[in-house]
């Protein structure tokens, strides 16, 4: 079977998982810890590797953040022997307006969602380049395509992860490595449950669907993204929002 790195939510891990890759995830980028055994909690999500292992990474986004990674994709590739899909997917928010963002908000959001990224690509893709295949996939968001008020750190972060695939796709794919991002749109998420009703309402609205996404389509787009039929497929931001952004 194919072995799969998860940074970030576990959801799209488990998707791929279940057509046959086993899973490590770094949680957050350092700290790293293993979590030995067939079960696991990895940022704050049930994680069962059947025989593998999670990798999770709690604290500080600085520091010994790269080392981290770097010592994480290797004791992954140690202990499975190969490494064929990156999952980027962890990501955090500190909204506020450009006015009212203090730098602290900005860096926040930029060390998790851009540094984050980057960490996990430097470290992985070695490995992928070595052996000739893999599959880098990205979360960024629709609205690092169209931009939204008062997200100035976290637009840039996604509007960075789209450029930062195309220049993976050029980089990476004579070695058989792809690139691509998954753009999502309103997605119904145990976050949404905190959300007033008239807001929602609103969400639903403005897609032509008419509805909410759901989790598990997102992470349908991953695993077929992570497949040998998606092969010729690199470079690419798949927008996933119901017709959101036409």
């Amino acid at each position: 079977g194919q072995v799969e790195l998860a940074h970030g939510a576990i959801a799209p891990a488990r998707r791929v998982f279940a057509g046959g890759a086993a899973v490590g995830n770094t949680g957050r980028m350092e700290s790293i810890r293993l979590l030995g055994g067939c079960h696991g909690e990895a940022d704050g999500a049930a994680v069962g590797v059947r025989g593998g292992f999670a990798v999770d990474g709690r604290g500080d986004a600085e520091g010994a953040g790269w080392a981290a990674v770097e010592i994480a994709a290797g004791e992954v590739k140690l202990d499975f022997g190969a490494i064929h899909i990156l999952v980027n997917n962890a990501g955090i928010t500190r909204d506020a307006s450009m006015k009212k963002m203090t730098p602290e908000q900005w860096q926040q959001v930029i060390d998790v969602n851009l540094t984050g990224v980057f960490y996990c690509t430097k470290a992985v893709y070695p490995h992928m380049e070595a052996q000739n295949w893999g599959r880098i996939l990205s979360a960024a968001s629709v609205v690092g395509l169209y931009g939204n008020f008062g997200q100035s750190n976290y637009v840039a972060t996604k509007a960075g992860i789209i450029g930062m695939t195309k220049v993976w796709a050029r980089e990476f794919g004579r070695k058989g490595v792809t690139a691509n991002a998954i753009a999502p749109g309103f997605i119904h998420t145990e976050m949404m449950d905190t959300i007033p009703e008239n807001v929602l309402a609103g969400m639903r609205e403005k897609c032509p669907l008419q509805r909410l996404g759901k989790p598990e389509e997102i992470a349908a787009a991953y695993a077929f993204l992570a497949s040998e039929e998606a092969g010729f497929i690199n470079g690419a931001t798949l927008s996933v929002d119901g017709g959101l952004t036409i």
